[in-house]
């Protein structure tokens, strides 16, 4: 599909308008974060695609995720937040549904979603037995003992930390790399991926680096220990807490959050975000065709709508027809 053409998505309204018989007058206007990273900014625009064929009228608007849900909590807009890493602000955002200033649209829109330690897919094949992280622990010789954390400044930076040293690594022949940026942790990716050799450290779902080396994300063996020692531990760092207990990561609390506003459109609305449910392999592929093509959030849902039939299940025939005319 030419790139050039996938930009129409974000001005198809017209058409979408004229061409769905679902189009719904009763649906108003409504604005959609565009949140900063690739695979919300994608969900955005296939949204914006979605309501647009149902007769909203809609707006997409520049997000990031404080900025974003602190702006729904306390102005009710944007009206979606298609990807919400919520965990950060869990409490508020559940107080605000129980207010009814917010509703949860779905609860982990992307299958798959989540931070962890991870294998490149040869490494696995070569050694079965490593199956779980305290598997991989017992063999720092297959890595040149070297674990990928997290650059300084970023948050995930502290729990590695931590869990460092909650598992005894560096006793065990690890050290703790810091990759400078996230451009190098990507290249110790791309490197070992490309040259064979072994890789062990920490990423997250969905990114296109998973779906161009097909990573595996490692079982931890453990179960999680707690929010008291996580929030209160782990998430610190080890200047901060020094008794970190060993503990598989924080469950990642992903949503599309909606206003009130969104939740009071007629029911077709709420219940396609109900079903917005993105497989993680099918989103992580997709990533890796918008960094092989440059492509913008449009230019990668419109590819998407064009080349997957999954999302048609979202929608009514009516609507699925009337976004593929504007594509």
């Amino acid at each position: 599909m030419n790139v050039r053409l996938t930009t129409k998505v974000a001005g198809a309204v017209a058409g979408a308008l004229l061409l769905s018989t679902a189009a719904n007058a009763g649906c108003g206007k409504l604005v959609i974060s565009d949140m900063n990273w690739k695979s919300a900014s994608l969900l955005a625009n296939v949204d914006a695609a979605v309501l647009t064929a149902m007769g909203c009228e809609v707006e997409l608007v520049a997000g990031a995720t404080m900025p974003t849900f602190t702006s729904m909590n306390e102005k009710g807009t944007p009206d979606v937040a298609p990807e919400l890493w919520a965990n950060a602000v869990a409490d508020l955002l559940d107080s605000a549904v129980d207010a009814g200033r917010m509703m949860i649209g779905v609860e982990g829109p992307i299958t798959g979603l989540g931070e962890g330690w991870f294998l490149l897919p040869h490494t696995l094949d070569a050694n079965p037995e490593l199956t779980t992280v305290q598997a991989i622990l017992e063999r720092p010789d297959l890595f040149d003992g070297k674990f990928h954390g997290c650059p300084a400044g970023w948050g995930c930076q502290l729990s590695n930390q931590s869990l460092f040293t909650a598992f005894d690594m560096e006793a065990k022949g690890w050290t703790l790399v810091d990759p400078g940026s996230a451009a190098g942790l990507d290249g110790s990716i791309s490197k070992a991926a490309e040259s064979g050799e072994n890789w062990f450290g920490y990423y997250w779902s969905p990114t296109a680096i998973l779906g161009k080396y097909g990573m595996i994300q490692a079982e931890w063996g453990v179960p999680y220990a707690g929010d008291d020692n996580w929030n209160g531990c782990v998430a610190l760092g080890s200047a901060a807490c020094s008794d970190p207990q060993p503990s598989a990561w924080v469950h990642a609390r992903v949503v599309t959050a909606l206003s009130e506003n969104a939740f009071r459109q007629p029911a077709e609305v709420t219940d396609y975000f109900s079903k917005r449910i993105v497989d993680g392999a099918a989103l992580n592929a997709e990533l890796v065709w918008m960094n092989e093509n440059n492509a913008t959030g449009p230019d990668g849902a419109a590819h998407f709508l064009a080349n997957s039939s999954d999302w048609e299940a979202w929608v009514s025939a009516d609507v699925a027809a009337a976004v593929k005319a504007a594509l």
